[in-house]
């Protein structure tokens, strides 16, 4: 099969109809949810930033004590960079990443570290509140829910069968696609298992990605979803990656890392690499669009009648945009932030048997109007792998319907930081709307 089949021939699955679900939409960056409730009073006090480090280019500035000295090295290497702009911030869920520190957001002018933007472009969250409520739902039928999440959404390394290609999602990305492979034809190798990135559209992969059934404060039930651009996002940075490398080595760059290696402006890859990694971040919000469709399709079999009660909201949290900052156009790689700009909604999910949280950004200049990602990981897979049991991931999500065996302990809620203690260390960054907790949780 080609790296970049044709579309001709594939046939649709049956979509839904979201009209039959109300009006929903992903929110523009600025749109305001009048909905929403309006924050706690203990939300208000802004905290300060409570590390800084100043030994380099330029400083590092920390929304948390939590912080590894290996995760200290990594977000110094980043400041010791010329291009780097003003400071570097680091988000209370910051934690060690390849190259660059994960939690960290980074503004450069005129050039781009694609290790820093990460392996999986675009990955980011999307959610939507449902009309349902607390009562209308049982074990019974949440485990229904379950298993039809299960079986119309493929995870782990599965993907849809030629059969059920969502054609209409997947279309539109394939002249950008073939766009780039024209002029960059070795990423046709590069794809090579990755190759039925079709197939891909609307499936979750495995690791921390998830799809959850959750239930505010009020008991409304949401839709959450955590994924990205799938492998065919991972084999476009990967390539870029490892060309970046090769001109550093070629032009003598020194670098503190060889997964720092960028790409300046006017150079030979920069604008086919901001094509590509915009093509991917596309692909990844359209896949978690797609996702959401399914899932509510299969809500609607086991569940009493319902609407969609306010917009999705979907949001990147590994991406590269620009944006002004300190008086300057510049790049801003947010690697495991979300954009929380005065009135942005975002999502900031706990682990499998903790809270997660719906929140309006605040503005804050100094994270570069940024917010924490997620609760942040406080052991390696490996290590969490190593010191927890099944027993130990069946007590963690007592009340969850998920799974509990050996394949998903690496995402055991005691391998993440307090998701709580990352709420609290970023009250001046964003104010809390809701706050959620999850019923069921599928992972691959």
């Amino acid at each position: 099969m080609p790296a970049t089949p044709p579309m001709k021939g594939l046939i649709e699955i049956p979509r839904i109809n979201l009209c039959r679900y109300a009006s929903i939409h992903i929110l523009a960056a600025t749109k305001r949810c009048r909905a929403l409730r309006k924050p706690e009073k203990h939300q208000e006090a802004a905290m300060p930033i409570q590390q800084v480090l100043t030994e380099q280019h330029v400083p590092v500035k920390i929304w948390t004590d939590d912080v590894d000295e290996r995760s200290k090295q990594q977000l110094s290497n980043i400041a010791s960079l010329q291009f780097v702009h003003h400071h570097v911030a680091a988000m209370p869920d910051v934690h060690l990443g390849i190259g660059a520190t994960i939690g960290s957001v980074i503004a450069t002018h005129k050039a781009i570290i694609p290790a820093a933007v990460g392996v999986d472009i675009g990955c980011g969250m999307v959610a939507a509140r449902l009309s349902t409520v607390a009562n209308d739902l049982d074990e019974k039928s949440l485990k229904k829910v379950f298993d039809q999440i299960s079986r119309d959404v493929p995870v782990g390394r599965a993907q849809h069968g030629d059969d059920r290609i969502l054609v209409d999602t997947a279309r539109p990305f394939e002249p950008g696609l073939k766009a780039l492979t024209d002029r960059h034809p070795q990423l046709l190798k590069a794809f090579g298992k990755f190759s039925k990135w079709t197939n891909q559209m609307g499936t979750l992969g495995g690791g921390n990605h998830f799809i959850e059934v959750c239930l505010d404060e009020s008991g409304q039930v949401w839709i959450m979803l955590h994924s990205g651009s799938r492998g065919i996002g991972n084999a476009i940075a990967d390539y870029f990656i490892q060309l970046a490398r090769k001109d550093m080595e070629r032009l003598m760059v020194q670098l503190p890392d060889r997964d720092l290696a960028y790409f300046p402006e006017g150079s030979a890859h920069f604008a086919d690499y901001v094509e590509a990694v915009q093509w991917a971040q596309e692909y990844a919000m359209a896949n978690r669009q797609a996702m959401l469709n399914l899932v509510l399709k299969a809500l609607e079999r086991h569940l009493p009648p319902f609407t969609v009660t306010t917009e999705a909201v979907n949001c990147h949290h590994n991406y590269v945009a620009q944006e002004h900052h300190y008086g300057a156009d510049v790049w801003v790689t947010r690697k495991g932030a979300i954009r929380a700009r005065e009135g942005d909604l975002g999502i900031v999910p706990g682990s499998m048997g903790a809270r997660s949280y719906i929140v309006r950004g605040k503005g804050n200049p100094q994270s570069f109007c940024s917010s924490a990602h997620g609760a942040g990981r406080r052991m390696s897979r490996t290590e969490a792998a190593k010191q927890f049991t099944e027993a130990d991931m069946a007590r963690q999500t007592a009340g969850v319907i998920c799974r509990k065996d050996k394949g998903v302990i690496d995402e055991i809620p005691g391998a993440y930081k307090d998701i709580d203690a990352v709420m609290a260390n970023q009250s001046d960054l964003t104010e809390i709307l809701h706050t959620l907790k999850q019923l069921v949780c599928v992972k691959g």
